[in-house]
């Protein structure tokens, strides 16, 4: 079994089906996808396009994965309330298996009690705490595998790095601050979302564990952190953090450790390779786990200067591939 986690980086059509940008991004996308050759391919960053009814449709993906084998693999994917695809950034997992009857689960801010806070720089300032959530859920999907049985996908996009917007501190426009302090703030609201999201996905674990001891669970996607940060650690449950070896079982193994140091990166910014993409197992798959990589040979670095999407039209991340043994 070989399982891939890709961030698509924004797949959309911008504004009608079949403009120039966004043909400019199938053939390198496209490439990418067949070069990865995946059993199972988790997806981040789809977006939908509204039809002549005013529905919500996976065009954009639907003519990516045109002429790929993914194009007649099972799929499942993130949902509004009223059972269409999210506007942005939506979870795809597509799968060569097909999936067990119960239907994908996804979470967000539902596993823990709402979170409350009140904004210190905000103009004019805040009184009293609203609920602080996240736009970005998780996407939970069981997959019937013919050797290994019921394999658990959990699909994630955690909370980028960029700072949250505070009210009436970003007069000029949305990437320019007012005031340091808010721009602080907004940092650190960002980073409460990011490790709120990746508690929720600890949470979501141990419930799985309670009830399935033995679970197969794999937990992929562009967590924007890289080992050692916060959100990683949370989610592994190390027995170095717990110190309770009773809970050995619960820990997830980082796939990442199996990969040279030196190529052990799927983003580049500022010039710096770093690791934000993931792929964390549970023990029960360890033993069949076969090795991992990380295709990021032609990998760009679109922090720097002039370095636009019509330039550099393919993801600025790199996919991560795990693969599995019988």
């Amino acid at each position: 079994m070989k399982i891939a986690t890709f961030n698509v980086e924004n797949l959309d059509y911008d504004e009608t089906p079949g403009n120039e940008a966004f043909a400019n991004r199938l053939t390198p996308l496209r490439q990418m996808l067949i070069r990865i050759d995946a059993d199972i391919l988790c997806l981040q960053e789809v977006h939908s396009q509204k039809n002549d009814d005013n529905e919500k449709k996976l065009d954009a993906l639907i003519e990516l994965i045109e002429g790929t084998p993914y194009h007649d693999y099972h799929r499942q994917h993130t949902t509004t309330a009223d059972g269409q695809p999210m506007h942005e950034r939506n979870l795809i997992v597509l799968s060569k298996y097909p999936f067990a009857e119960s239907e994908p689960q996804q979470y967000n801010a539902d596993l823990i009690p709402d979170l409350m806070y009140r904004k210190v720089t905000a103009i004019p300032a805040e009184v009293n705490a609203d609920p602080l959530s996240w736009e970005r859920p998780i996407l939970h999907c069981q997959i019937m595998h013919p050797e290994l049985g019921r394999v658990h996908v959990i699909n994630l996009h955690l909370k980028s790095k960029l700072a949250t917007a505070i009210p009436g501190q970003q007069s000029q426009n949305w990437y320019t601050w007012d005031s340091a302090a808010a721009w602080g703030e907004g940092f650190f609201l960002s980073s409460i979302k990011r490790v709120g999201q990746a508690l929720e996905t600890r949470v979501l674990l141990d419930e799985l564990f309670n009830t399935e001891p033995e679970a197969k669970i794999i937990v992929c996607g562009d967590l924007n952190a890289e080992p050692g940060e916060v959100p990683v650690e949370l989610i592994c449950g190390k027995m170095e953090n717990t110190n309770n070896p009773a809970l050995h079982n619960r820990v997830l193994v980082p796939c990442s450790e199996g990969i040279a140091e030196s190529v052990r990166h799927s983003h580049f910014h500022h010039g710096q390779g770093n690791l934000l993409d993931h792929m964390l197992i549970s023990q029960a798959l360890l033993p069949y786990f076969d090795g991992a990589k990380i295709l990021n040979e032609t990998l760009h670095d679109e922090s720097l200067a002039y370095r636009t999407d019509e330039k550099y039209p393919a993801s600025d991340h790199a996919p991560f591939i795990a693969t599995f043994r019988k």
